[in-house]
């Protein structure tokens, strides 16, 4: 058997510890070592994980142990500057969503990677969460026909009051906030499930007047298919915590419709006919449907036989572009048609 590929992390915080996990229980990957500036954050996450070394810097960790990946699970605007390190020392990158503060950003991770002939894969897992899987093997099949609509209704309750996102304050902060930090997902899980998306018109607003960000969008889109989409999302109004799923899916077909509720449970409805429950079956450990394990798996397979990754960091530009035209769109109060991002 081969050896497991050495991989290293930067960042121990609140969304390491899922990818942590994963790792742990992907027997081709062992993870040798952690750096945070957080020292003693550092030695408690590597001491619950069973992560043999710490570092306080990357620079240091990857010249000592010689990765063969980085994980990346640091904030945003660290991306860029760490993926040109770990290009620029020939090691292959594994990023986490938002890939960049900015669209420019994003481009020269892609570059350096490239320009070093290493691979960049972003961190996309919603998509492998499992009912989106098995949403996309139905219309696969045929089972709802040709989709016509996609919809998703988003509703949270963790941004409400004088301290919200509690368990991730800095979102108060950020200057764009639900598209980039969240809808992100649903952007990639649409293309995902119905193909590349031709035009979007976006709507957004503040309603926690605390936040610097939106809590709030509308998201109206156009399929090359020629399908429609929605999605309808705000941080405000739902449970907190939330269901996993965040919220409610339709797909409208023309033999029949799919519905999913929060918490990734599928109903099938033939036109004219009642819903009817649809069983599979929903791993119970994990994040979400145990999605990080399954990205990570499917991650950790793609560097190691050097196969096409469904988030290579080029494709992903594309779900990027979407973040931009949205916000591009709610600025212009007008449609944002993707050749303009994709000349």
């Amino acid at each position: 058997m081969d050896q497991p590929r050495k991989g290293v992390m930067a960042g121990a915080g609140y969304f390491a510890q899922f990818h942590a996990d994963a790792w742990r229980r992907i027997p081709e990957v062992d993870i040798a070592a952690i750096a945070d500036p957080d020292q003693p954050r550092a030695r408690d996450f590597a001491q619950r994980y069973g992560i043999p070394r710490v570092y306080a810097a990357v620079e240091e960790m990857i010249c000592a142990e010689e990765p063969d990946f980085l994980d990346i699970v640091t904030r945003p605007d660290t991306h860029l500057a760490l993926t040109q390190l770990a290009a620029s020392l020939g090691v292959d990158v594994i990023c986490q969503k938002p890939m960049a503060p900015t669209m420019a950003e994003c481009t020269a991770m892609v570059r350096a990677a490239s320009e070093a002939g290493v691979r960049l894969l972003v961190h996309e897992n919603w998509r492998w969460q499992p009912w989106y899987r098995e949403i996309r093997r139905l219309i696969e099949s045929g089972t709802v026909g040709e989709p016509f609509y996609v919809s998703f209704l988003m509703r949270t309750g963790d941004g409400r009051g004088p301290e919200p996102y509690a368990v991730q304050p800095y979102f108060r902060s950020m200057p764009r906030l639900l598209i980039y930090e969240t809808l992100v997902h649903f952007l990639d899980t649409f293309r995902f499930l119905l193909g590349e998306i031709d035009s979007v018109f976006c709507e957004t607003a503040r309603i926690n007047p605390v936040i610097a960000g939106e809590d709030a969008a509308w998201i109206h889109l156009h399929f090359r298919s020629g399908a429609h989409g929605l999605i309808d999302a705000n941080r405000i109004s739902g449970p907190a915590p939330p269901p996993p799923a965040f919220g409610e899916l339709r797909v409208e077909g023309a033999r029949a419709a799919l519905f999913m509720d929060g918490y990734g449970r599928l109903a099938l409805q033939q036109h004219g006919e009642q819903p009817q429950a649809h069983g599979y079956a929903i791993p119970e450990t994990g994040y979400k449907g145990d999605s990080v394990f399954a990205f990570q798996q499917h991650a950790a397979a793609c560097l190691r036989a050097g196969a096409p990754c469904e988030s290579e960091g080029q494709t992903y530009l594309r779900t990027v572009r979407l973040v931009e035209a949205c916000y591009e769109s709610a600025a212009s109060r007008r449609a944002v048609d993707m050749e303009e991002y994709d000349a």
